[in-house]
């Protein structure tokens, strides 16, 4: 039970840390629409394509495997 219960807390951490950068684009998106005056238009349509550049320009794949690779590293050695 404690190796699951690590490793759902470890899913939830990995998981905030994605999800709290698109959260934050959605905002910005959604502030500068407002400004501009374009309430009718849907934030959707301008933050995805935003979003998937900045998850590939991150390298997003490659950071996301490398946390989990070295959380089992991390288990090995500190047991």
């Amino acid at each position: 039970p404690a190796y699951a219960l690590s490793e759902i807390k470890s899913a939830f951490i990995i998981g905030f840390y994605i999800y709290l950068p698109f959260v934050v684009v959605d905002l910005v998106i959604s502030s500068v629409l407002l400004t501009l005056g374009m309430m009718m238009m849907s934030p959707v349509i301008i933050s995805t394509p935003i979003k998937l550049i900045l998850f590939v320009a991150m390298d997003g794949w490659t950071m996301l495997s490398k946390g989990l690779i070295l959380q089992y590293f991390d288990l090995s050695i500190n047991p």
